[in-house]
Order: C-alpha cells, then structure tokens, then sequence
C-alpha cells in the first residue's frame, strides 16, 4: 500500500520553479507514495530554522492532519537542521527531493556497479545527518570493553564507521572501473565509433535506444528507467560499418552532487564517447530548461566537449500546429548550432534519417570496417552478470 504525502515547494524567485510540483509529484509516484496534495508559497530566502517559517509550517501541519498524509516532501534540498525541526513542528517523517532521488536509485540499481554507487551516495548523505533524530548520539562512550576510544561520543563513533563505510565502497568501485575500462579498450582495439545516449529523465532514450538496436533495454513512461549503462553494436548497413551505442542514466533537476560522483563511472561512457545523441523530450513545454540541465552536467562531468546531436523525441505527441516541417535542422546552444534531428521513436518516424546521419558520421570517422553484422560484438556491461567484488 501507497504512503500518503504531502508535497511542498518554495518559490525563491529562480527561473525554474515548477509551481504544479509535476516534476516532485513523479518521483515520489515512482518512490512508491501516493500525492495527496501540493502546497506551495513565497519566500525571498529559506527560514533558517523551518525552510518555510513558522506560519507556513503550521500551515502544512493543518493540511497534512486533514488528508492524513503520512509523510511530507520538499521539493528543495533541506538542512539536516531544518529537516529535524519541521520534523518536530509537524510531527511526521520529513524528507527532501535528494533523499528522493536516492530511494529512487536505491530501488532501481539492478547491477553490481549500480548498487555500489548509490550505496555511496547514500553513505555520503547520511553521513552530514547523523544528528538528524537520535538523541542517544550525544551520549559520551568511552572506557573499558567499549568500541568508542576514550570520551569519544557515539556521533564520533558513527561518523568514523560510516566513513570506513564509504572508503570501503569507493575501494569496490575502483574495481569494477577497472572492468569497464577493460571493455572499453577492447571496443577500442576494433577501433568502434562510440555513441552514447544522454538527455533528460524519461526524455525516451531507452526507446531510442531499443528502436535503433533492436535490443530489450527496460523502458518505461517513468523517471529514471534506465541506471546501468548498457551498450550494443549498431551495424549501418549504409556505410557496412559498425557503432557502438551506450543508453545511460538520466539527468534531472537538481541532481544529487553525490550522485553525479558516484555514477562517474557510468557516466565515463559519455566523456569518452565519440558523439553524444542528446535526446529531449520535444512534446514538454520545460524543454528548454531540461537541456540546459543536461548541458550543466555535461560540463561537470568532463563531456562538454564531445560533438553533440540533439534528437528532439516524441514528436508523435506534438499537436499539428507544432509538427517539424522538415526533420533535420540546426538549432542554437550556447551560441553554437547543433544538428537536430526530429525522432519519434515510439513510431519509428525519422529513425531512418538519424541512421543514415550516423552512416555518414562514421564513415567520415574512419572506424573499423565489417562487412556483416557480428553478434560477437553486442556486448551488455549493463553488469547483470559481472563478476561480484568482496
């Protein structure tokens, strides 16, 4: 059964506050609880002590007794502070959009390299609120037949284990960068065009992805579908070569720092990629702001510098008066004009066009030659059957 919640966003005047709380809505669907409603309000800065202040607070305390939600979420990031004093005013379990997110990632890693990383992301967040709601963690320990050295507090103590908890992770995942790096380089030594799938969550890169290889990558009409990396080989019969396409996690808004560093090695498939199929959802009005937020983190992870496609998706949910006159164009980002390519890849409309422009493209790249399709290639580092590291 569905955990009612509450919904709650402040608007600090930025650009992209989502005044329907959509986006906030969908991750806690796909966390597993049920919006009961959306409260927002106004504020020029975040109440020190309870983000929205203290009439606001009773106010959300009002609202949550009447509906009987269970559980109230933010829609921005909170201080440990703040989240254990609301947690006080209202009486009920408070949490952010990080914490979220990583319920998110901590349900939908599948593969070994997944868990690894937002067990590390969760590691390093929990680790800034340990005060959050023990009071017992002030308790000095210390003496004799105890684990604690001499007057060292049970915080101490915590934040000393969680943090051999978080060496030990990064340690594992070292080793599993080490296995990509390995398939890597033999995608290398055949000398393969790299194409990665990037773009916003739930843009349909999945989809894409399925359409173009033909495979059975998970997709669905959610956030965050798809967190392990899975590549395959896409023969062009066009040019009788091959390229090695990789789909890779979403980006979304406001997207846990801790995150982004723990899915680096996922996201190494996209900085040492040859080009970029950045997918946007062209049939959402926030578009414009969601590439933006791909761009951001493209820069932050080292990507910004591969030659980047924009494949405008989902144009099959267009109205007519918004459909492309043409199919290929050139569209301005950050003053440079990028190719884009209009794609639905529900229906397969304009599938063809974005295949032949990727002929094209690794022909004039001088990757390998193959005559005929080699199934030998397709690999899955998904990590569905990696080897498990103690």
């Amino acid at each position: 059964m569905t955990a009612p919640a509450l919904l709650v966003g402040v608007d600090f005047g930025l650009p992209h506050f989502d005044s329907e709380l959509e986006e906030l809505s969908q991750l806690a669907l796909t966390a597993g609880m049920r919006p009961v409603a959306k409260i927002t309000c106004k504020r020029k800065a975040p109440d020190a002590a309870l983000f929205v202040g203290s009439g606001k607070a009773d106010e959300i305390k009002f609202m949550a007794t009447q509906l009987g939600a269970q559980e109230v979420l933010f829609d921005q990031a909170l201080s440990p502070a703040q989240q254990r004093n609301l947690e006080r005013h209202l009486g009920l379990p408070v949490n952010d959009r990080t914490l979220l997110i990583l319920e998110i990632f901590a349900q939908r890693a599948r593969s070994h390299e997944g868990k690894l990383q937002v067990e590390l992301a969760r590691l390093q967040y929990i680790s800034t609120r340990l005060v959050r709601r023990w009071s017992h963690l002030e308790r000095q320990q210390g003496g004799i037949g105890t684990r604690g050295g001499p007057g060292e507090t049970q915080i101490e103590l915590d934040k000393r284990m969680i943090g051999d908890a978080i060496k030990r992770t990064k340690e594992r995942l070292v080793k599993v960068k080490k296995q990509r790096s390995t398939q890597r380089r033999q995608r290398d030594r055949r000398n393969a065009f790299n194409v990665s799938l990037v773009g916003y969550t739930n843009a349909g890169k999945s989809t894409l992805f399925n359409t173009l290889v033909k495979a059975r990558a998970y997709a669905a009409d959610q956030l965050f579908a798809t967190l392990d990396t899975t590549t395959r080989q896409l023969y062009l019969g066009e040019a009788g070569r091959s390229a090695s396409v990789s789909d890779t996690v979403g980006f979304i808004r406001d997207l846990p720092h801790g995150l982004i560093d723990a899915f680096q090695a996922t996201l190494q498939e996209a900085v040492d990629a040859d080009l970029l199929l950045h997918v946007v959802d062209s049939a959402n009005p926030n578009f414009p702001e969601q590439m933006a937020e791909v761009q951001r983190v493209l820069h932050e992870i080292g990507a910004d510098h591969v030659p980047q496609w924009l494949i405008f998706n989902k144009i099959d949910n267009l109205p007519t008066e918004r459909q492309p006159l043409v199919l290929s164009d050139l569209y301005e980002v950050d003053g440079n004009g990028l190719p884009r390519i209009f794609v639905s890849a529900q229906t397969g409309q304009g599938v063809a066009l974005l295949r032949q422009m990727l002929a094209e493209e690794v022909m004039k790249s001088g990757a390998a030659v193959s005559t005929e399709h080699d199934p030998r290639f397709d690999l899955d580092i998904s990590g569905e059957n990696e080897d498990e590291f103690e």
